[in-house]
């Protein structure tokens, strides 16, 4: 189905667009950014939600404490200002005073209150709840050996929140700008229940409302008159559709039927580079590109076995016939770019391609494993020419070992679903991108309790080196060797697989002003302006 783009009307509208399978005329004077987004989101609930793609949406639909702006800086959101205890514990937030709901009801304190505790409450089920752990009594709310209403968090007053932390945590403002901590609406879910989310019932406190929502086609944001900054929102409407397909992304770009979109099959580099110059945007982006593999599951609960498979695969043919050198080979699970931060690589990493590929045979062998009887490995990955690509390559990288590998292919939606539902499988691909600079957004997914944690993997050592880290917040040096030596203990025992380090890859009309290269690659259409 094609989408002719929605331009700004200077006479009346005559032409007509393609929504959701019915013609309507856009408005007079209406301005429309298309954003081409990889996926249809699992969710709008912003407790139930763990992807880049569900994040764009929500970022422009409702607004947390702390916010980021177009370069990724944290702005004061809900909250006008906050203070700190000199012990680093409380954090006491003062909402702004012409905060309010899209439904014209006041933003107050206590709908923070009743979003921290229904992220920790284990009955919402949210894979986000182990990052309110921070706070006093989050892990003992989550794992039922407390109530929610023993989270420390309160209302002091209708306009003052307040969070009690277990210890100095140096990241937590910027966590605040993460989905899962954002408000929700309660009187909307007692009322409507698991409809609160659609369409027409959705009250949220962003810079845009939701308007229209259909599943593979298109979700439509249009601009919140209630917001309290809505005399600077430039745009009168969002639509974002998901582009699993990259090809025909690029070509819907060409026609002008997508203003932007945030990837694009890496085999067309080169054609894209020439074809589309500076449109095409390509910088460091903090994020690692892995497999996770069934650390609990027979044969991959051997790390024998899965450092070999972890050591056969040619990272540095990836990063360069795969993705073109737009992204770099990786053998960490934090990557490179957090100031005051070693990552701690996997211990092959200096030795050549060959060497590697030598010793992952000679374990294969002890194993039992040959080309005569090879070892059967399911690789899972979510659509995408370029996750395709990969999988490929990996699959003839490990066939001459004695590695014999199918694959499995599903949308992205059904492919996180499986893995946040602990579905069964072997090896699946997935990519985490930073919720905030700090290293534990990285080392918190492969923690026991992280619905994150697809590989279920579970080390005490790893546990304990994370607590001593959370315990030293307030001696930032000891912290983050905590968390070196946490990761050493992770990469060890491969319980993940990471295998690059991205660069983000937008393309991006020279309509659009405001989408500011970041290496959070956020880019909140609040701040977004088209000509």
């Amino acid at each position: 189905m094609a989408f002719k783009s929605l331009l700004r009307a200077t006479v009346f509208a005559s032409s007509l667009i393609m929504a959701g399978g019915v013609f309507v005329s856009p408005a007079l004077s209406e301005t429309v950014f298309n954003r081409g987004n990889s996926a249809d989101p699992e969710s709008l609930d912003p407790h139930k939600t763990s992807t880049v793609y569900e994040a764009h949406i929500l970022r422009d639909l409702y607004e947390g404490l702390v916010m980021q702006d177009q370069n990724a800086e944290l702005i004061p959101g809900a909250a006008e200002s906050w203070t700190i205890s000199d012990d680093g514990l409380v954090y006491t937030f003062k909402l702004r005073a012409d905060a309010v709901w899209s439904d014209g009801s006041p933003v107050t304190a206590d709908d923070f209150v009743y979003a921290f505790r229904r992220l920790e409450d284990p009955a919402t089920g949210a894979e986000y709840a182990s990052m309110l752990y921070v706070v006093k009594n989050g892990e003992e709310v989550n794992t039922g050996k407390a109530k929610p209403e023993e989270l420390a968090v309160k209302a002091v007053d209708p306009t003052t929140f307040e969070v009690t932390l277990n210890a100095p945590t140096p990241y937590f403002l910027e966590m605040l700008t993460h989905q899962s901590t954002f408000p929700v609406n309660k009187a909307s879910i007692d009322k409507l229940g698991a409809d609160w989310i659609k369409p027409g019932n959705l009250v949220s406190n962003g810079a845009f409302t939701l308007a229209e929502f259909v599943p593979n086609d298109h979700i439509k944001l249009v601009k919140n008159p209630k917001f309290h900054d809505a005399a600077n929102v430039k745009l009168d409407v969002v639509n974002y559709f998901p582009t699993e397909d990259r090809s025909t992304a690029i070509k819907r770009f060409e026609a002008g039927e997508l203003d932007s979109n945030d990837d694009i099959p890496t085999e067309q580099l080169a054609d894209l580079k020439a074809k589309f110059g500076d449109q095409l945007r390509i910088g460091p982006y903090l994020g690692t590109y892995y497999y996770a593999i069934k650390t609990d599951k027979a044969p991959w609960d051997n790390v024998e076995l899965r450092n070999a498979v972890s050591m056969a695969i040619d990272r540095d043919f990836l990063a360069e016939k795969v993705w073109q050198n737009s992204m770099l080979p990786g053998y960490s699970m934090v990557p490179p770019g957090i100031e005051g931060y070693e990552p701690a690589m996997a211990t092959f990493a200096e030795e050549s391609q060959i060497d590697r590929e030598d010793k992952a045979k000679a374990v294969l062998e002890k194993l039992g494993y040959t080309p005569e009887k090879p070892l059967k490995m399911e690789i899972r990955y979510n659509t995408s020419e370029n996750h395709k690509n990969t999988a490929v390559a990996i699959q003839e990288q490990l066939k001459p070992l004695g590695i014999e590998v199918t694959m499995v292919n599903t949308d992205t939606k059904t492919h996180y679903g499986h893995l946040e539902q602990k579905g069964d499988f072997d090896v699946a691909r997935a990519g985490w991108i930073a919720d905030y600079k700090d290293p534990e957004s990285f080392l918190g997914i492969s923690r026991k309790a992280s619905g994150n944690n697809y590989s279920n993997y579970n080390s005490p050592k790893f546990e304990e080196l994370m607590d001593k880290a959370a315990a030293d917040g307030g001696k930032p040096e000891l912290r983050l060797k905590d968390m070196s030596e946490a990761e050493r203990v992770l990469i060890d025992d491969v319980g993940q697989i990471p295998l690059l380090y991205y660069s983000y890859k937008n393309l991006v009309s020279p309509k659009i002003a405001g989408f500011d290269e970041n290496v959070m690659d956020v880019h909140p259409s609040r701040f977004i302006s088209k000509q």
